[in-house]
């Protein structure tokens, strides 16, 4: 009899002690319910875009919302992994890399529909000229998402040397912060272009003109453009939120407080993402921006040089 409870007490202790080495990783146990909410979100919203892309022909919204998408259901699939095998390692390592690359595609869409709306409004208000912001910042996108991939498949493969592993967040917050810079750099070009737009205040003269005339009449704002930039801008500020809290999260550490709260992940990391990658399934870019032929779009602006919806919206 002392001996099968010797053995009980002795299995509920080893089970303790593998419960609690799981929530090193976290600081936490993922919540299931949590993780199964965000799942049907991402869920919904990647199915819709890959729906919308098709029936748009908005082909480039594949590698860039879709594949965000993907990326964040992989992330939380893991979480929901976690939280019903609290004993294994692997979800962890799996998460905490994909949940933070897989917004950066999305913020690649942001950019390349940006550059839609300088063509159409007058790259006479940019600082860049429209095609720019497609290849440029699409570039160090791309360059921040190779980064930050490096640094997680250090982190993940470090197992249990904490030098390796903190080497593997140093450079994943390396490309963090560089992706922080490229938002800031992109929103002050985004403001700048609105307010001399507003203002009527080119920086040069128009696309096919010799004369710079600072007082010429700007295209109207349409309907569909007013939203366009508001959910631009909408975007642009919760990701940028997103990406501060990485930021503070990686330069915390793997033991920091930060990293170990849940509520703060939940909502500056899921929350921030699945507000920026609704809010295009919702402002659609095919629907605002190359509307199906037969759609009624509200007079104005039409520049030569942007794509009609024959053409396959390429970029």
């Amino acid at each position: 009899m002392a001996s099968a409870l010797f053995h009980l007490f002795s299995r509920a202790r080893e089970d303790e002690l593998l419960e609690s080495q799981a929530e090193q990783s976290y600081g936490y146990i993922p919540s299931e319910a949590i993780a199964i909410v965000f799942l049907v979100l991402f869920g919904i919203s990647t199915a819709l875009h890959t729906a919308q892309a098709a029936y748009y022909r908005v082909w480039w919204l594949l590698p860039t919302a879709v594949l965000c998408g993907i990326g964040e259901l992989i992330g939380w699939g893991a979480r929901l992994w976690s939280a019903l095998n609290n004993n294994a390692d692997m979800p962890f390592t799996i998460q905490i890399s994909t949940t933070i690359i897989a917004p950066t595609p999305l913020l690649a869409a942001s950019f390349i529909i940006f550059a839609r709306v300088v063509n159409q409004l007058g790259q006479q208000y940019s600082l860049l000229p429209g095609k720019y912001y497609g290849w440029l910042f699409v570039s160090c996108d791309i360059i921040a998402l190779v980064v930050q991939g490096v640094g997680g498949g250090i982190a993940s493969g470090a197992d249990d040397d904490l030098e390796e592993a903190n080497r593997g967040a140093k450079i994943m917050l390396g490309g963090i912060g560089f992706q922080f810079a490229v938002i800031v750099i992109f929103s002050i070009l985004l403001t700048d272009f609105l307010v001399r737009f507003l203002r009527d205040a080119p920086w040069r003269a128009p696309a096919g003109s010799d004369l710079f005339n600072p007082t010429s009449a700007r295209p109207a704002l349409t309907r569909q453009t007013k939203v366009i930039l508001a959910a631009l801008a909408f975007s642009t500020t919760v990701l940028f939120i997103r990406s501060v809290y990485r930021t503070i999260e990686l330069n915390d550490g793997w033991n920091g407080r930060i990293i170990h709260t849940q509520v703060y992940f939940n909502v500056l990391d899921g929350g921030m993402v699945v507000l920026a990658i609704y809010t295009w399934n919702f402002v659609h870019p095919g629907m605002f921006l190359f509307p199906r032929k037969g759609a009624r779009v509200d007079s104005g602006v039409h520049e030569k040089g942007v794509d009609t919806p024959s053409s396959g919206r390429s970029v």
